[in-house]
């Protein structure tokens, strides 16, 4: 029995992309490299493997006119881009009217002034790709197209979660728009449980001390970045907090203990001040996949994230997509050292923007971490600083970290609140760095770009004027 498509207004573009791909038989599958783009990857391998159509997977960290050159050279006759490709639609247009390969596109960016008939993307059909559809749910639309007649794709649908969760769509508390049609799917496959809990990072891993000590997004005098005011609260509480002397965990208390402990965090939140909204916030939807072993990382959808963030970092997709296709051997052993590499690089790259500090011009504010933040994390430590108190909330700021001798990455972050006010990153990254020889974009809290070495002031220049057309 066929079940419906979750997102209406895609299912004819879901059809098409995937009537052209079955009509290819063999196909070259590229995708970004980060957590949305494994999880697309891995969502789009499994579609393929299941319809019967041979495919290879390669990744890459972004797609410019030598990276499409080297997809090209592959001598695919249809190439599949997850997550990437709409942004770069007139270079790969360029291909396709050469006849070098026929392109299919899933994805959820700005898309450049070109078109081609095979191309899945939420913002031609006045969905917010931003907050509403993530790459893996893109993916996730053309591998439910992709079922057979008797198939059923939805158990697809917890990595799709993963993806969109890694591309921060849940960060009003919890998925929204597209995505919560996802999110159904999911639950009705039961793969998927969502539900209201305490909105803090590592439920399923964390020690409770450390749970509530490195919960940035909302700050608790005397809990948040206070291991011993955390240890004081806890030990407070008429909660069995210790088991065998080992600190329990979030996912180790019963229904009452966790209302407990949230209510008693409620509590100290608003005797010290802390504004209701952000109160607010410490309550959201947790998502769980339910197939997955309690109290490891893959459990939660934000661990699974956060897990699939650090093989990508470090270049290692391959890595990430056999976690995502159920290797639960070699390479998760591998994926959580590289996460353990990528938690003390992260922690050493905020130490770093803490003790520098950021340079503020009128509507914006940044810091140049040179070579000592890895361009690919350097804006994963910026969305750290925006929670931190190294950072003004009221205005985005800016990351530069050295790609090469010629280039510098940059990296962009704000908040849904100075999207409400106008903000859009991806913009003022596209424009800022095109006015200096570069390329960039993304959505509109968070955004990059590729800029040379010597145009960043110019580059800043600009930046800070659009921001400030923007919010004006």
């Amino acid at each position: 029995m066929a079940v419906a498509a979750p997102v209406p207004d895609l299912e004819a573009r879901a059809t098409d992309c995937a009537d052209r791909l079955r009509e290819a038989g063999r196909v070259l599958l590229a995708s970004h490299i980060d957590a949305d783009g494994i999880t697309s990857a891995a969502i789009a391998s499994t579609a393929l493997a299941r319809a019967g159509i041979d495919h290879e997977v390669v990744f890459e960290k972004q797609l410019d006119a030598d990276s499409i050159a080297g997809i090209a050279a592959r001598e695919f006759d249809v190439v599949l881009f997850t997550d990437f490709g709409s942004g770069q639609l007139d270079l790969i247009a360029d291909h396709e009217d050469r006849g070098d390969f026929v392109p299919v596109i899933a994805d959820h960016h700005r898309p450049a002034d070109r078109d081609t008939r095979y191309h899945l993307n939420p913002l031609l059909e006045g969905i917010d790709g931003a907050s509403e559809l993530s790459g893996a749910g893109a993916s996730y639309l053309l591998a439910r197209a992709l079922e057979g007649p008797d198939g059923d794709n939805r158990d697809l649908a917890a990595l799709a979660v993963v993806g969109a969760v890694g591309d921060m769509q849940d960060s009003d508390g919890g998925l929204v728009g597209a995505n919560e049609s996802i999110v159904a799917d999911g639950v009705d496959a039961g793969v998927l449980e969502a539900r209201t809990d305490l909105d803090l990072y590592g439920r399923q891993t964390r020690p409770l001390p450390k749970l509530l000590e490195y919960a940035s997004d909302v700050k608790i005098p005397g809990v948040s970045n206070d291991e011993a005011g955390a240890i004081s609260f806890l030990t407070d509480l008429d909660v069995d907090v210790k088991r065998d002397g080992e600190w329990r965990r979030w996912v180790d208390l019963d229904g009452e203990e966790r209302r407990t402990l949230a209510s008693a965090l409620m509590r100290r939140a608003v005797a010290s001040g802390v504004p209701s909204d952000r109160i607010e916030a410490l309550v959201g939807t947790s998502y769980t996949l339910v197939d997955e072993e309690p109290g490891t990382e893959l459990r939660d959808v934000s661990e699974f994230s956060t897990l699939l963030n650090a093989t990508a970092r470090y270049e290692r997709g391959d890595v990430g997509l056999a976690v995502c296709l159920g290797d639960r051997g070699d390479a998760l052993a591998e994926a959580r050292r590289l996460l353990r590499t990528h938690r003390q690089n992260l922690s050493e790259g905020l130490q770093w923007v803490k003790n520098e500090g950021v340079t503020h011009e009128d509507h914006l504010q940044w810091f140049d971490a040179g070579s000592r933040i890895r361009e690919t994390i350097v804006g994963i430590v910026a969305g750290m600083a925006v929670g931190s108190p190294a950072v003004d909330r009221s205005k985005p700021v800016i990351a530069f970290a050295e790609e090469s001798a010629e280039a510098l990455k940059v990296s962009s972050r704000g908040s849904h609140a100075l999207v409400r006010q106008g903000l859009d990153l991806s913009a003022v990254m596209r424009e800022a760095s095109q006015s200096v020889g570069g390329d960039g974009g993304g959505h509109d809290v968070a955004a990059g770009a590729t800029i040379p070495t010597d145009e960043r002031d110019a580059f800043l220049a600009e930046a800070d004027r659009i921001v400030g057309e923007q919010l004006s």
